[in-house]
């Protein structure tokens, strides 16, 4: 592996390695708007892509910028970039998503929406949902030191945006983490709480700190996971003395109480893993943390070829330790069509990867399925190819569906992206679609919902 050179883009060439290596640095000189990317890369991109992206900010993106220097320098990392490198990149087309990358007939899918997991509604507290019989998500801040376009929590993480005001969390910060810690004192089937947000890298240590010790004091709790994109994003954050400080700490409480201490984090090219990047997953090895493992996202142009794919798990196995875990399907939020593979496409990379690597580090591709879960993509009950319907089922209840009994006999419908379609498919879809927006039986593409600002 090697480190990219930041000095290649003309707004870094007199940053120092220090600079480079300061976590604060890094997040005081993100990358925020159109202008502050032109300031960084000159004419080095054509006013046609800086325009591109523009557009994209005002008619299409349901996530502001918001870039780290140290994600923009893993775009085209080998060389100076131009504007045609830029535009094929793999790491630029889901980092920094412009308008000529969107679908121009579905942005959207007819059943798109907002919250696509419908995650919201399972808050046992506000913040906390509890999903499955013995897991929760604790989603301790709505904000991230990176935005990615396709962000299924699009919903609530981040900046409002032209086409999306954001929902926000309505209690204050402390009594938001103490009605999460009084429901899991209460609840204890939960064995394995996800600590997430947003990133937790947004959390201040010593607010992390309390909250996962806290965890830690409940006999019932066995997994605890930490979940952060700026492992590999920023991976400065978690060089930090202050990092190794706190994450030593709980390592070390959680030996002593026999919890298994885990960091998920979320890589989706191979190009992305880079030395900086294994220094701190190996610093987490070293302070204790059981395992790294990383959940990506399935993403047409990014990792959707076997070659890709491998390329991307050998990296993270073999540079950084890390394991290859899930691959997701991209949900099904707004705009996010151009991203999307169909469940076929997958079945068929989760057989072309399967011998290559070795057997714990296979990673299993999913489709998040609402209302069902994470289910393996060669689970589907029935799959209708030409209309691109495939259906599901579970074997548990969510925390909505105690009270229905014929929940666990229903049938759950997933959808592909229509332009992976045979031609017959589109046009039933053409037809189908434009109804169902018509009558309010499917989400309208255009996302108008206003709940208010995120802080």
């Amino acid at each position: 592996m090697t480190e990219p050179d930041w000095h290649r883009i003309p707004g870094w060439r007199r940053t120092t390695p220090q600079q480079w290596r300061d976590p604060q640095w890094q997040r005081v000189h993100c990358v925020k708007n159109v202008r502050q990317l032109k300031a960084v890369y000159g004419d080095l991109l054509s006013e046609s892509f800086y325009h591109d992206l523009e557009r994209d900010q005002a008619e299409r993106a349901t996530m502001s910028l918001l870039l780290p220097p140290y994600v923009l320098s893993t775009m085209v990392p080998d060389t100076v970039p131009t504007t045609e490198a830029m535009y094929a990149d793999p790491v630029r087309r889901h980092m920094l998503p412009v308008f000529s990358d969107r679908d121009a007939e579905w942005p959207s899918h007819p059943y798109a929406s907002r919250d696509s997991l419908h995650e919201a509604e399972m808050w046992a507290a506000e913040g906390l949902t509890h999903r499955y019989p013995t897991k929760v998500l604790a989603e301790l801040v709505s904000t991230c030191p990176q935005y990615c376009g396709h962000c299924t929590r699009m919903d609530l993480v981040g900046n409002s945006t032209p086409q999306v005001s954001k929902v926000k969390f309505s209690a204050k910060q402390p009594d938001r983490y103490e009605a999460m810690l009084d429901y899991l004192r209460r609840t204890t089937t939960v064995r394995d709480v996800v600590v997430s947000g947003g990133d937790v890298a947004n959390v201040p240590w010593p607010r992390l700190k309390s909250f996962v010790s806290a965890l830690f004091e409940l006999d019932h709790i066995r997994d605890v996971r930490l979940a952060s994109k700026a492992l590999m994003d920023l991976p400065q954050h978690w060089l930090s003395d202050e990092a190794r400080r706190t994450v030593g700490g709980l390592a070390e409480t959680a030996r002593k109480r026999e919890v298994s201490l885990a960091v998920h984090t979320h890589v989706n090219a191979a190009q992305q893993v880079t030395q900086l990047n294994a220094d701190a997953a190996r610093t987490l090895f070293d302070l204790g943390v059981r395992d790294v493992r990383n959940q990506g996202v399935l993403m047409r142009g990014v990792n959707d070829t076997p070659h890709q794919l491998l390329d991307l798990c050998f990296a993270l196995l073999d540079g950084a330790g890390i394991i290859p875990y899930y691959f997701y399907l991209c949900d099904m939020i707004p705009n996010a069509e151009h991203w999307r593979v169909s469940l076929g496409e997958a079945q068929e990379l989760q057989q072309a990867i399967m011998g290559y690597l070795p057997g714990f580090a296979t990673p299993r591709l999913v489709c998040d399925v609402p209302f069902v879960g994470k289910r393996w993509v060669h689970q589907v009950d029935h799959y209708d190819r030409v209309r691109g319907l495939s259906y599901w089922t579970k074997n548990y209840l969510t925390s909505i569906e105690r009270d229905d009994p014929y929940a666990l006999a229903k049938t759950h419908e997933y959808y592909d992206p229509i332009q992976t379609l045979k031609p017959e498919g589109q046009e039933w879809w053409r037809r189908h679609g434009r109804l169902a927006e018509k009558s309010g039986d499917a989400a309208t593409p255009s996302v108008t919902i206003t709940q208010g600002e995120t802080a």
